[in-house]
């Protein structure tokens, strides 16, 4: 009896040791409230925002032991309006991510499914744009080159990074067409790199589409940059885009500046958040961020921070040519209610001239909201964002 006894208690203990090394997590976070607009449209208007500055998500993540220093490892998160409890993605059920790797505390962890770009995993974090301290209103015009975080998710994507070595990450990835025949219509690929040694961040990278959306060259919608859900921010022959960022904190206060040049060829259309449809737009754009970025510690609970970007285009389509140019001015301030709720006040500023008249790149879109109809646009939120 006592024997029995003392083999089941054993038994009890290891299999308790083998759930705790197993885990399954559900987490997500909302973010919504209230935006004033002065110029949708010709109109000024008052409207309930969500994913102002984040993406409302709820998603499950899990890690399996396998032993040895190994993993399995799952991301399955869906984006969604909070609004009306629409899809963030139409007709995805899991269109924020949706992965599953293994992870390898020596050698680094590979991912297959839908997944964030490289340049948005290491760069992103740089950015204003990233960041709950900045986030979606304040990404670069049109959303150019993906660090955001709101949009862009790439389909059929292998991914790999690095274990952290002396600070130093890297990260590459390909996406494939999954196209019978063309294996390069509507394919991705790119890599990154970042180093963090105390106070210093730095990282860069560079990521190329090929036909995303896949409207222009042959016909795949559903390759690496969908059209159907909104992910592909252009339509377009080739779009190319090159990062290099860093900053620094000292104190309270963080400092950064980051550079992006995206170039995209053949341009089809261009997505609009706040339209919610892409809008005709053809030839070529190459366009320049410069962002400097500041956020800063008044207290453990109050945060303020600012950024401004100047974007620098050239368009061409066929013998007409401009030289477009954007300001963006963020300015917010936060406070921390408990680890997970906050309130914030932000302030967006966007002011668009020297393009085309007519052209959509002569208005002003602030991103996530519908384009004004002049070339200046201001938008001031309210709002509350709840992590779980």
């Amino acid at each position: 009896m006592k024997k029995s006894f003392l083999t089941i208690a054993v038994t009890g203990v290891f299999a308790v040791s083998a759930h705790a090394q197993n885990s399954v997590t559900l987490y997500g976070l909302i973010d919504t409230g209230l935006v004033y607009t002065n110029n949708q449209g010709g109109h000024s208007n008052w409207q309930e925002g969500s994913s102002s500055t984040q993406n409302t998500i709820f998603g499950l993540k899990g890690s399996e032991d396998l032993g040895g220093g190994l993993h399995a490892v799952f991301k399955l998160e869906q984006s969604f309006n909070l609004n009306n409890g629409g899809q963030g993605f139409p007709g995805d059920a899991f269109g924020s991510q949706a992965w599953v790797g293994l992870q390898s505390d020596q050698y680094g962890t590979v991912t297959l499914g839908r997944q964030f770009d490289v340049l948005n995993d290491l760069l992103g974090p740089i950015t204003a744009e990233s960041n709950t301290w900045g986030g979606s209103l304040a990404a670069h015009p049109f959303e150019n080159d993906n660090l955001a975080a709101d949009s862009v998710v790439i389909n059929n994507t292998v991914k790999y990074a690095s274990p952290t070595f002396y600070g130093v990450t890297v990260e590459g990835m390909y996406s494939l067409s999954n196209k019978a025949g063309g294996f390069s219509n509507n394919r991705a690929y790119g890599f990154s790199a970042a180093f963090a040694q105390g106070p210093l961040n730095l990282a860069a990278g560079y990521l190329q589409f090929n036909n995303p959306g896949g409207g222009v060259v042959g016909t795949n919608q559903n390759g690496a940059i969908a059209q159907g859900d909104g992910s592909a921010n252009f339509v377009a022959q080739r779009q190319r885009i090159w990062g290099v960022g860093g900053n620094y904190t000292f104190g309270a206060a963080t400092v950064g500046l980051v550079w992006s040049h995206t170039q995209i060829d053949n341009m089809a259309s261009v997505f609009s958040f706040g339209l919610g449809n892409y809008v005709p737009l053809g030839g070529g754009l190459r366009l320049d961020n410069y962002e400097v970025n500041a956020k800063y510690a008044l207290t453990p609970a109050l945060t303020i921070s600012g950024a401004y970007t100047f974007t620098d285009g050239a368009y061409a389509d066929g013998g007409a040519s401009a030289s477009p140019i954007w300001h963006t001015v963020m300015l917010q301030t936060d406070y921390s209610l408990s680890k997970r709720t906050d309130v914030y006040l932000e302030g967006v500023y966007q002011h668009a001239h020297g393009a085309p008249a007519g052209s959509v790149l002569g208005d002003a879109m602030i991103n996530t909201l519908s384009p004004s109809s002049t070339g200046s646009q201001v938008a001031v939120t309210v709002g509350l964002r709840h992590a779980f």
